[in-house]
């Protein structure tokens, strides 16, 4: 989480669960820290790969956005599952009467005198979900199963994994029926 600038940022990594030929979503979180209306651009290295909803806008003082990045499917695997690409969030203060469509690409140019935050955030691919094994020929029939919680009532890493996938996909419906609604 970034805690600098205008906007804290939560996550600072996007973590894609990679599968080829499927259309996958994460989502990220933006804070207005401040007491001003704060406009946001969110910028990629790889425009045509990712679709980012919304890409831009207006955070409320002391209020959030929810922003879905959606990585589009992929017919091949990148070399030992790396990726390079990466994203630049933006944000500006302005006026409190200002609203979306007041946004403009000049407001994140530095070079017109304007005060740009920018945080950068990596993306990386972690693997899917596996589904359950089977049940191995020697298994004693009637035995119970290895529970999935450990004994102190934690999830392990991949149960972790599938809950974030959930609830990634779960923000991303909410977010388009609120749009269409």
């Amino acid at each position: 989480m970034s805690s600098g600038g205008l906007l804290e940022i939560d996550p600072l990594e996007l973590k894609f669960p990679f599968e080829l030929k499927k259309q996958i979503s994460c989502s990220l979180q933006l804070t207005n820290k401040s007491d001003d209306n704060v406009a946001f651009k969110v910028k990629t290295t790889s425009p045509k790969k990712y679709c980012v909803r919304p890409n831009a806008g207006i955070v409320l003082p002391r209020s959030t956005c929810d922003v879905i990045v959606t990585m589009q499917s992929q017919r091949e695997a990148p070399p030992d599952m790396q990726c390079k690409d990466k994203f630049l969030v933006q944000s500006v203060i302005i006026d409190q009467t200002a609203t979306t469509t007041y946004i403009t690409t000049e407001m994140f140019a530095k070079e017109t005198g304007n005060v740009v935050d920018e945080v950068k955030l990596q993306v990386t691919y972690v693997s899917p979900p596996q589904p359950p094994s089977p049940v191995p020929e020697g298994s004693e029939e009637g035995s119970s199963p290895r529970p999935s919680v450990s004994e102190n009532g934690n999830l392990n890493s991949s149960e972790l994994l599938t809950v974030s996938i959930l609830h990634d996909r779960f923000m991303h419906t909410f977010f388009w029926r609120a749009l269409l609604i």
